[in-house]
């Protein structure tokens, strides 16, 4: 006898479908990132001197690992308990929540080097970062407490998925918003500033960086706050880790590119170094 499903089953199974290939094609595209820079992120752990920076790369590259695992272990094991799914979901929410800090961390850091370490753009970034983070961290836990948990009514899909959202998921990501629009406007300020007096390698490397960064995470943000919004079932999540997952990536890959310009612009500065001594030779001779 064929089970008969109503509208809002099937679409609710949809939703969960679509949000397991969402993650699952995150997971294969963050491994294929790690494959392709394996050789570049070894040597910049085995070479580089161990420092807060360092730490904070590896914290940033690898926690999208543990949040990859509790998520795909939800999305694949079968359990038909929403307590424990709400209990998962709670972890993968602190994991995210410390990807994005360490991600954000990268950039108030460059963009207090880009703004010549100056103590007063320092203190207005801490400042505002630190609000970000304890009222998300506020309405993320209880947002989550306020929208039950619900598994599908098809047996043969897994996963689970809030079933009536909450009008509250949106704001992290409005703060997220507000706190990006602030640095990218510093590094335009500062950009416009130093646009014809600090024209290095390395300057032109952050600066695109931090703009490029920036303009990712403002993107995704608008997109987080709609689907929040206007979507129902496992909809209205399914883009928010993504865009976690992107800015640890985008950090870390853009940490070792500057790192490697680095070590670059001091070897080319080294070679040089002997041809200077023979030239002054010669002129003395």
């Amino acid at each position: 006898m064929q089970t008969e499903y109503s509208a809002g089953n099937i679409a609710a199974a949809r939703s969960i479908q679509t949000y397991t290939y969402i993650y699952t094609s995150a997971a294969t595209f963050w491994t294929y990132d790690y494959a392709c820079s394996f050789h570049q992120e070894l040597a910049f752990l085995t070479q580089s001197r161990w420092t807060k920076v360092k730490g904070l790369y590896i914290l940033t590259r690898y926690t999208p690992f543990l949040l990859f695992v509790a998520h795909l272990y939800l999305n694949f094991v079968p359990d038909n308990n929403p307590d424990k799914c709400q209990m998962i979901n709670n972890i993968c929410s602190c994991f995210s929540l410390i990807s994005v800090i360490c991600s954000e961390c990268f950039f108030i850091i460059r963009t207090y080097a880009l703004w010549n370490h100056n103590k007063v753009v320092l203190a207005a970034m801490l400042a505002g970062f630190l609000a970000v983070i304890v009222a998300s961290v506020g309405v993320l836990f209880s947002a989550t407490a306020n929208a039950p948990f619900e598994t599908s009514a098809i047996s043969s899909i897994t996963g689970c998925y809030q079933s009536t959202g909450s009008g509250e998921l949106f704001v992290p990501f409005v703060l997220l918003f507000a706190l990006e629009l602030g640095l990218i406007s510093l590094t335009l300020v500062r950009a416009i500033q130093s646009w014809r007096t600090a024209r290095t390698p390395l300057y032109d490397v952050l600066l695109k960086h931090n703009i490029f960064y920036y303009a990712c995470g403002l993107f995704f943000s608008v997109v987080n706050v709609f689907t929040s919004l206007f979507l129902r079932y496992a909809y209205n999540a399914m883009f928010q880790d993504f865009q976690l997952i992107i800015l640890a990536i985008l950090a870390t890959r853009m940490h070792l590119h500057l790192w490697h310009v680095d070590r670059q612009i001091h070897s080319s500065a080294l070679m040089l170094i002997p041809l200077t001594d023979v030239s002054s030779v010669g002129r003395t001779g």
